[in-house]
């Protein structure tokens, strides 16, 4: 991997009070503490000796922006319904009067930092960021989701002049909208590892890409109980060959911090240091062919402790690989190899790394 400057990663973070104004009307877990823990992790991270931390003003979507993710009528019907009482779009995913300014704040800071990213003002940026994205689809909010900041961000990273985004997403659930948004686009490859069967029942080994973007999705629905090692196995045998190969020149990670051991919202079994080994390794993979650029956007997540310390992880991880402790093989990491052998069949027709 080649070394940073002698004056170290330049790591933008972005965040916004009107971040934490979308608001349950009761006990809901995708809520503003969840913000605040990580915000805290992300503080502690930039203040790391030999960090150089960037300003990137936050600023809302545009109309046009947006229309490359989502359908222009169901943004129409999006609006009016967000602009009335306060309620939810779907069972899991409620708005209040502070959701459309921070649902649209979100969207358009994601393409602020690829334009950073872009500018070569930032060599790494992180959006904490609420609601959170990956679930929501073209035509549907769901999933705690309103609008898809990371696909917006793709979306508007190949009109400045990217050739090829990578998405990959690591949150527990799969993120279905970001399939369903790329599933048909050559120019964004999306790589999720998730837990599988959970919400939202989407994201399976034969979901390869459509018609004009074969192999560019490329899905690891993991069994529940999966650990560090696990994930180290898919990573090695399935995510960084096709990273290497596919040749990004952006690396955006949908990074949700729910496969942590701790979450109360699923069964995987990661650690803090899962994290900072799997961003370290995507990190290695952008200095190959994106100029060492990696974006996050912060997903779910839900057990503040967990959060807090996994951002801090991610965002040291990236900016210091060598810092990063390879997750130890264990027995339960073997749990995960069926699905890793399903993947490399699955692809091997697409993928030379993969036969």
């Amino acid at each position: 991997m080649p070394p940073e400057t002698p004056a170290g990663a330049r790591l933008a973070v972005l965040s916004h009070p009107r971040f934490h104004a979308h608001a349950p009307p009761g006990f809901h877990p995708e809520r503003p503490r969840r913000l605040e823990a990580a915000e805290l992790g992300a503080q502690r991270a930039a203040a790391t000796p030999g960090v150089r931390p960037v300003h990137v003003p936050l600023r809302e979507a545009t109309r046009e922006e947006l229309e490359r993710a989502h359908d222009p009528a169901w943004l129409d019907r999006l609006e009016r319904t967000l602009a009335g009482p306060a309620g939810y779009l779907d069972p899991d995913t409620y708005f209040n009067d502070a959701t459309r300014d921070a649902a649209w704040l979100a969207a358009g800071s994601a393409c602020s930092l690829v334009e950073a990213l872009a500018r070569d003002e930032a060599d790494l940026g992180v959006l904490l960021a609420r609601p959170p994205g990956h679930h929501a689809t073209r035509n549907r909010a769901m999933g705690f989701c309103v609008l898809n900041s990371v696909a917006v961000a793709a979306a508007h990273a190949l009109t400045l002049g990217f050739k090829r985004v990578a998405v990959v997403d690591w949150d527990v659930h799969h993120g279905n909208g970001t399939q369903d948004i790329f599933y048909n686009h050559p120019g964004v490859l999306f790589v999720s590892l998730h837990e599988s069967p959970t919400y939202p029942d989407t994201g399976y080994v034969h979901e390869t890409g459509g018609a004009a973007a074969p192999g560019m999705t490329v899905n690891l629905p993991l069994p529940s109980g999966c650990d560090g090692g696990a994930y180290a196995l898919a990573f090695e045998r399935v995510v960084l060959p096709v990273l290497c190969e596919a040749a990004p020149d952006l690396v955006l990670i949908s990074a949700g911090y729910d496969a942590h051991a701790q979450d109360p919202l699923a069964s995987m079994l990661l650690e803090r240091g899962d994290y900072r080994w799997m961003a370290a390794s995507l990190r290695d993979v952008a200095h190959l062919s994106a100029g060492g650029r990696v974006g996050v956007i912060l997903e779910g997540g839900y057990d503040l402790t967990a959060l807090e310390q996994s951002v801090e992880d991610t965002l040291l991880g990236l900016v210091d690989p060598s810092s990063a402790v390879r997750p130890k093989t264990t027995p339960q990491s073997r749990s995960a190899d069926a699905v890793i052998r399903a993947v490399e069949r699955a692809h091997k027709g697409f993928w030379t790394s993969l036969r």
